[in-house]
């Protein structure tokens, strides 16, 4: 009865873990059998990633995408060098300047002699200007070209932090993309198109326009394995 007991025990603890998982994963954390998070900038160099370093600079710790100075003349990204498949990418961004659009790429590739990169994206910008709200929705960047979930947003507005940092957790499992903005889950969608690819870099733009700027930092990434 006492060895009985104590497996009983054992069950329920390890149901309670599972529950708990999944519960952490609604809410946009981690938890199970993934790595250990790992930070993908440093904080004062670029290594590990590469890009046009004329449009991206580093700045109190952070990586500054564009300028506030001239016009940005065209679409930039800066890439990481390692290709990344399931994970969960955590990171600060602010956008500030009349028109600003960024985006993160994941799961994305370079387009050969391009400056171009092809893959989902993490949208960023709208505050102001000549863009609609865009921030927390998912776009397919010169692949389909199109909007795949629109953030709401009425909800968007209660968290969104015009000018300040703003939170992004961006989970990628298997044909599953969720993403969540200063704690709002604004993305849940299920890939159907097989052909699409799993893996790619991860990738942070500044959009083509007026002057603007794209900050981004406390990049970390996890692997689901």
């Amino acid at each position: 009865m006492r060895n009985r007991t104590i497996v009983h025990g054992v069950c329920l603890v390890l149901l309670t873990a599972a529950l708990g998982c999944a519960t952490l994963a609604s809410n946009g954390r981690e938890c199970g059998s993934s790595a250990k998070a790992v930070a993908l900038f440093d904080g004062k160099t670029f290594k590990g990633w590469e890009g046009n370093l004329e449009w991206f600079r580093i700045e109190d710790r952070a990586i500054v995408a564009g300028t506030l100075d001239k016009q940005v003349p065209r679409n930039e990204f800066l890439c990481t060098i390692r290709e990344y498949s399931d994970f969960e990418l955590r990171l600060l961004a602010k956008a500030i300047g009349e028109g600003v659009n960024a985006g993160i790429q994941f799961r994305s590739h370079r387009i050969p002699n391009h400056n171009e990169v092809s893959g989902y994206q993490a949208d960023i910008g709208g505050e102001s200007g000549q863009y609609e709200m865009v921030w927390g929705s998912l776009y397919d960047e010169s692949r389909r070209n199109t909007m795949l979930a629109i953030a709401d947003a009425k909800e968007l507005a209660k968290v969104l932090k015009a000018g300040g940092w703003n939170k992004y957790v961006i989970r990628c499992e298997g044909n599953r993309i969720q993403m969540w903005l200063n704690g709002l889950q604004t993305v849940d969608y299920t890939e159907t198109d097989d052909s699409i690819a799993s893996t790619g870099i991860i990738g942070l733009q500044v959009h083509g326009g007026p002057p603007s700027e794209a900050w981004y930092k406390d990049i970390t990434i996890k692997e689901i394995r």
